[in-house]
């Protein structure tokens, strides 16, 4: 916990049971699959990666693992506050997919206010060394909230907003399948290109403070939210109920 409030990250072994491991890997595999496929007939690939948000809504099986309790349970630790779900995602890069997610910040892609403690949990369902697309942080950067949106494809926006963060040590984890990383919503961090002929698939749950309120101007967000856009909110709606349920 304390080096999670100095740095703004943390990693976590073994999470996940090597049972309940090749369950969620064969599940999120076939999703992000079949999503790659849909791309494919739309003629929209060439993304930096392959992205299907609130699976925890069509599959039963990821459910059990954005809500799972050994998961949930260390989040609410780190964070120190009431937890509500925000969304979750598979996040699978293809073999050889050659593109790093650039350097960036979570929470100005969010429409939220009154939200200080927002949390992210990136499991790996499968081994995950540096050339398949592991994840790297800027410790002690979690407290920069005057950033605005960055961009994932520019290895430059992080730093052409803040350009003392290009000197700070960078942090690379990679992980085993079942490891996992917390991190807050404000702590920069990027992902590696999957250089391998392996899929890299991981599931990120995203956590928010029980008190985050729906804010389409929030400062720096600039555009609509797939998860909100929607839902009819009005600004100052508390992000509440079924779609968003206390952790």
């Amino acid at each position: 916990m304390e080096a999670y409030r100095k740095d703004g990250f943390v990693k976590v072994e073994g999470i996940l049971d090597p049972e309940e491991i090749q369950t969620f890997y064969e599940e999120a595999l076939g999703i992000a699959q079949a999503n790659q496929a849909t791309a494919d007939s739309r003629g929209t690939d060439g993304a930096i990666l392959n992205q299907k948000v609130n699976v925890w809504r069509e599959s039963e099986i990821m459910k059990a693992l954005t809500l799972h309790p050994s998961i949930t349970h260390v989040a609410k630790q780190l964070a120190g506050v009431p937890l509500r779900l925000w969304h979750d995602q598979i996040l699978a890069k293809a073999p050889q997919n050659g593109r790093r997610t650039e350097w960036h910040q979570d929470q100005p892609y969010w429409p939220h206010a009154n939200s200080s403690h927002p949390i992210s949990v990136w499991v790996a369902l499968c081994d995950v060394p540096a050339n398949k697309g592991s994840m790297s942080f800027i410790p002690g950067a979690q407290h920069r909230d005057d950033i605005p949106e960055q961009s994932l494809s520019d290895d430059r926006s992080l730093f052409a907003l803040a350009p003392e963060l290009e000197y700070e040590p960078k942090v690379t984890l990679p992980l085993r399948a079942g490891d996992c990383t917390f991190h807050h919503g404000r702590c920069p961090h990027m992902a590696n290109a999957n250089h391998t002929d392996e899929y890299r698939v991981a599931h990120v749950a995203i956590y928010i403070d029980a008190t985050t309120t729906y804010c389409p101007g929030a400062e720096g967000f600039s555009r609509t939210h797939p998860v909100t856009e929607p839902l009819g909110l009005q600004s100052g709606d508390l992000l509440a109920g079924d779609l968003f349920p206390q952790i």
